[in-house]
């Protein structure tokens, strides 16, 4: 390689390092694997020894990534929380520990011991404390300058509020996920229809650095801490001596650390977490060699980036082949037809591998998959084994090509994409797959708001097969419910009275609750004031629908759709005979003094909840939004109001109270 190919080859590198160190440390949503990344960082790295007149202070071999996010108050780190240098294979550690060795026989040093730890896949953190209360938390940032995320810190259980001695310290810690919260995280995304986490570190550092705490309490978030950056009143001459401290303190110390003497010992510390790695509760990518004597460590020093007293060896990903026996699909609670491999079982990583997901449609089509191929599989994050590679030339001509469901394969309604979409849903309102999901929905407050018939009791009328459908709510007895509980006469009745109380509704109501896709409150109004009952609508045309206001073709083409199902007039019928209002409440001469004007509602209200604010301001003919733009005519601000209080002033939007809204309404 010449100069020119040289430079041209080393700008394109840091082009694509800089972009993907973007999305991992500041979006936490990486593209590629950790394992490729480090390949460009390895070819990136090499050039520069090779040609060291195109070394740059700015490449990312030479300076942490990442930035501190916007929303966060900056941290300066009075000591740095640099990164290590990786190396990926035995014969660099040992050429590591070779040097070091020399170093330490030319210092004339004495303890030449190393510790060798878990290097734990999360986000870093520093701790401050001071008299031994904690004050301050930041994220590494890039290494000089982090985020203030103490409040956040505060929720994990795991870092102690007040240690046991009243003392100045600030330690570094690694934030994690382990490995069972996070496939209950993703399991729960999925069935949801979020957006999967990439893996564990991404969402540990997704949930740390979120700009409310309260998000971040509910993420099962866990620290190991693994060093002392700053300590006042105490000595310390070796590593270990300080991770035994601050265990006493009361810390979360990283768990795994092993003592070595020699390059043989170190080898063997690797290959036994290496070996271990399956079992361990939390993911690690790697296992970090330390220099053990404090003193020598100064004498080391770092360079900008990296201390010379550590390095990071990085295992491998496993990869095995196997053969992809069938392809299926399963219907999750939201309707979601998700298709799955089946695989002929094969060990990777310590775990036996025989199915997987394959996300939806589009993934098998990219990666050109058919039934009966040779795939190579490798574990994601250490959690979740994915395909990464078809073997094409080992295809015999007797793979099959699999095709998406045009129908349920629960229900048999139709199996619908929408445009934009990824996912391939199920249209049945009575499909057992999204019973729970649909049940929840059509009993909630924005819907039929029945009081007291939550996710819990619905479980366990389900399970008691006293309800298989949304119509048989109408038919459950006293005794029913009152079976559900110990005691449970007082709770029946009032379940009964609510139940009963649903039945007079308004028509927009029970439209919200049948659960059309994109239909919400707001279209459901629409829809229950044109035409009037249910009936009418469920013979309403695409056409008629598709010119209706806020309408659109799309939502028109669902509507009519939905209700053109057997499922959907099997439901109705039931519904009617159960004695369920299907007709609109509200009068002809109702008061619309709210016609045309636009509302943006921001901060807590004493007198109402927000959806209770919108429906009055719907119901008097107004329309409420989101955002705050030069269409907005008010900005109803409770206490605490945030960024749309502050723009609505920029624009000159009329601010009214809780009280004035009261005066308009009155």
């Amino acid at each position: 390689m010449n100069k020119n190919q040289a430079k041209e080859r080393i700008e394109n590198l840091r082009r694509q390092v800089e972009y993907h160190a973007k999305k991992y440390y500041d979006d936490d949503k990486p593209e590629i694997s950790d394992f490729e990344y480090d390949m460009l960082m390895v070819e990136l790295r090499n050039l520069e020894k090779d040609f060291p007149e195109f070394k740059s202070e700015e490449s990312l071999t030479q300076k942490v990534g990442g930035h501190v996010k916007e929303g966060f108050e900056k941290v300066t780190h009075e000591v740095p929380l640099q990164s290590l240098q990786d190396v990926f294979s035995i014969e660099e550690v040992n050429d590591y520990i070779t040097k070091i060795n020399q170093k330490a026989q030319e210092n004339e040093i004495q303890n030449r011991k190393y510790v060798v730890e878990t290097k734990i896949d999360g986000l870093s953190a520093a701790l401050e404390y001071k008299s031994g209360k904690f004050v301050r938390g930041a994220t590494r940032g890039n290494g000089t300058v982090g985020e203030d995320v103490t409040e956040n810190l505060k929720t994990i259980k795991t870092i102690p509020l007040e240690l046991k001695e009243k003392i100045d310290i600030t330690v570094r810690g690694e934030v994690f996920i382990s490995k069972e919260d996070f496939e209950k995280m993703n399991q729960e995304r999925e069935e949801n229809e979020e957006e999967l986490f990439a893996n564990a570190r991404n969402a540990a550092a997704g949930s740390l650095r979120q700009l409310d705490s309260k998000i971040t309490e509910k993420r099962p978030l866990d620290i190991y801490i693994f060093n002392v950056q700053k300590i006042e009143g105490k000595e310390f001459n070796s590593h270990f001596e300080e991770l035994e401290y601050l265990s006493k303190l009361g810390f979360n110390v990283n768990p795994v650390r092993i003592e070595c003497k020699t390059i043989e010992e170190i080898e063997n510390a690797i290959q036994k977490i290496g070996d271990d790695r399956e079992k361990l509760t939390f993911g690690i990518d790697g296992a970090v060699v330390k220099v053990d004597d404090l003193k020598f460590r100064e004498i080391l020093g770092t360079t900008a980036k990296t201390p010379r007293w550590a390095i990071a060896y990085k295992y491998p990903p496993e990869r095995k082949e196997t053969i992809l026996k069938d392809i299926i699909c399963q219907v999750g609670r939201t309707g979601a037809i998700t298709p799955m491999a089946i695989l002929e079982p094969v060990k990777v990583a310590g775990s036996t591998i025989s199915k997987t997901t394959l996300h939806n449609e589009d993934f098998i089509k990219e990666k050109d998959l058919k039934i009966g191929d040779t795939v190579v599989i490798q574990k994601a994050g250490d959690v979740i084994p994915e395909i990464v590679e078809v073997k094409k030339d080992k295809r015999t001509g007797n793979e099959k090509e699999f095709k998406m469901p045009k129908k349920c394969p629960v229900c048999g309604a139709p199996a619908i994409r929408e445009e934009g979409e990824s996912a391939v849903r199920c249209t049945g309102i009575e499909c057992p797959a999204k019973l729970v999901r649909n049940l929840i929905h059509f009993v909630s407050r924005e819907a039929m708001n029945i009081d007291g018939l939550g996710e819990n009791i619905i479980a366990q009328l389900l399970d008691k097969n006293l309800i298989s459908n949304i119509a048989d709510i109408y038919a459950l007895s006293f005794d029913d419910i009152a079976s559900l509980k110990k005691n449970g006469k007082k709770f029946a009745q009032n379940l009964i009275d609510s139940i009963n109380k649903s039945k007079e509704n308004d028509l927009y109501q029970l439209i919200t609750g049948l659960g059309i896709r994109n239909v919400g409150v707001k279209a459901s109004k629409i829809l229950a004031r044109k035409y009037k009952t249910m009936d009418k609508l469920m013979e309403a045309s695409f056409e008629d629908l598709s010119i209706i206001n806020d309408i659109g073709p799309i939502m028109a083409n669902n509507i009519r759709e939905f209700f053109l199902q057997e499922q959907t007039r099997d439901l109705i019928k039931k519904l009617k005979d159960a004695n369920v209002n299907m007709e609109l409440l509200e009068e002809d001469g109702q008061d619309n003094r709210f016609e045309g004007k636009i509302f943006v509602l921001t901060g807590s209200l004493e007198s109402f909840t927000r959806t209770e604010a919108s429906n009055i301001i719907e119901k008097l003919g107004g329309k409420t939004s989101s955002t705050v733009s030069k269409k907005t005519d008010y900005v109803l601000a409770g206490e605490e109001a945030g960024s749309k209080l502050t723009k609505a002033q920029s624009l000159g939007i009329n601010i009214i109270s809780e009280e004035d809204f009261k005066k308009m309404i009155k």
